[in-house]
């Protein structure tokens, strides 16, 4: 059974969530898999473990509680937002390998243009070099130690749900959007770091290119 990738365009990110919570709650073993793809107008969203204090300046920007993991985030125009709504029984593996192949499917979408994206242990979302953002090497030497993201800017952040056994919320990936919203926050709960987007390293594209492939991306990487 193949997964339905939707385009919904920019969209409110509340009622969004809540369509999420509602075809997770009513789907069955027969629901076809989906991933939606959108964009959100300027959002804060505070995850479970989400602390009050990593909301620096929320300013005129409203902040939405949610029940995926991790801490605050930030979504705005300009971000290719995937929400993958999987039944992990269905795919045969587990959580920890969910996230791995999202980010996978994150580090093949950035490949395509010619970006070398990174994990960094303990700290998931993709992340690049901020020097040389299209430097094949592995991260090593100065980007090791006491400081994981010396040298380097986040590029994707990922918070997920998992309810009987499927998934929802997902991952944004910045492509070229206004970044001022995120210095109002600590992004992911991490005391400044920075958060780059694709227009910022360097490349020229567009919402609808990105979107494509990183949903074709996401549709292969997250296949059983």
């Amino acid at each position: 059974m193949s997964t339905n990738l939707v385009n919904l365009g920019r969209v409110d990110y509340l009622p969004t969530y809540e369509a999420m919570q509602a075809f997770t709650a009513a789907r069955d073993t027969a629901t076809r898999d989906a991933i939606w793809l959108c964009e959100h107008p300027p959002v804060f969203t505070q995850g479970l473990a989400g602390k009050a204090e990593h909301l620096l300046a929320p300013g005129d920007i409203p902040v939405v509680a949610t029940n995926r993991g991790g801490q605050v985030s930030y979504h705005g125009p300009g971000q290719t937002v995937a929400y993958p709504l999987i039944d992990l029984r269905r795919t045969g593996y587990y959580v920890k390998e969910y996230v791995y192949r999202i980010e996978e499917a994150l580090i093949k979408t950035l490949a395509a243009f010619d970006v070398t994206g990174h994990r960094v242990p303990g700290a998931p979302g993709i992340y690049v070099r901020l020097a040389d953002p299209f430097s094949h090497a592995a991260l090593t030497g100065p980007f090791a130690g006491a400081d994981p993201f010396n040298g380097l800017g986040k590029i994707a952040a990922l918070g997920i749900k998992v309810s009987r056994h499927c998934t929802y919320h997902g991952v944004a990936l910045n492509v070229a959007m206004d970044l001022s919203p995120f210095s109002r926050i600590n992004p992911c709960g991490y005391a400044g770091l920075q958060t780059v987007d694709l227009s910022t390293i360097g490349v020229s594209t567009t919402w609808d290119e990105v979107a494509g492939v990183l949903g074709q991306k996401l549709s292969t990487y997250l296949a059983p």
